[in-house]
């Protein structure tokens, strides 16, 4: 791996009833000696999305923790889960398939909690995307979040 490739790790406080992680790790692209740009996107740490450049804090054991947000790149971050009872099943190519259209990127988490987390990129058709998201809901096919958006995914 590149020397400039690193891993930040994120804190926060578990949500009631979610996964019980504290923290997350995600793979950044060096800027400056304590800054990085996020390079894939976030299952569980809000506020930022893929592109964002952090900053962040080296400790005694060379762990890379996040000090926050320097600036936003413009994409957001969406996690959908699909509902084990409804159309989709427990099947995340099924949301992949039904989000295709709009080209995002996504990563799963796992086998076992198939939450898929989609970079929507800033000049994606977030009006359409808002609400093919709505309309799955409404349908039963998902739960849906916006882990991190900007003000044009907010006012499409």
């Amino acid at each position: 791996m590149a020397d400039d490739q690193i891993k930040v790790w994120f804190r926060f406080i578990p949500r009631e009833g979610w996964l019980p992680y504290d923290r997350e790790g995600l793979w950044a692209t060096k800027v400056s000696a304590d800054t990085a740009r996020v390079q894939n996107v976030p299952f569980l740490q809000d506020g930022v999305a893929e592109g964002d450049v952090v900053r962040f804090r080296t400790d005694a054991d060379g762990i890379h923790w996040s000090m926050g947000r320097v600036s936003a790149f413009g994409n957001c971050t969406v996690r959908v889960l699909a509902i084990p009872t409804g159309p989709l099943g427990r099947d995340p190519k099924a949301v992949h398939e039904r989000l295709a259209a709009f080209g995002l990127g996504g990563e799963i988490f796992s086998d076992e909690f198939p939450l898929v987390a989609f970079t929507v990129p800033s000049d994606a058709d977030f009006a359409a995307i808002k609400a093919l998201l709505a309309q799955g809901e409404d349908e039963g096919w998902w739960h849906y979040e916006v882990g991190s958006a900007t003000d044009e995914w907010w006012s499409a």
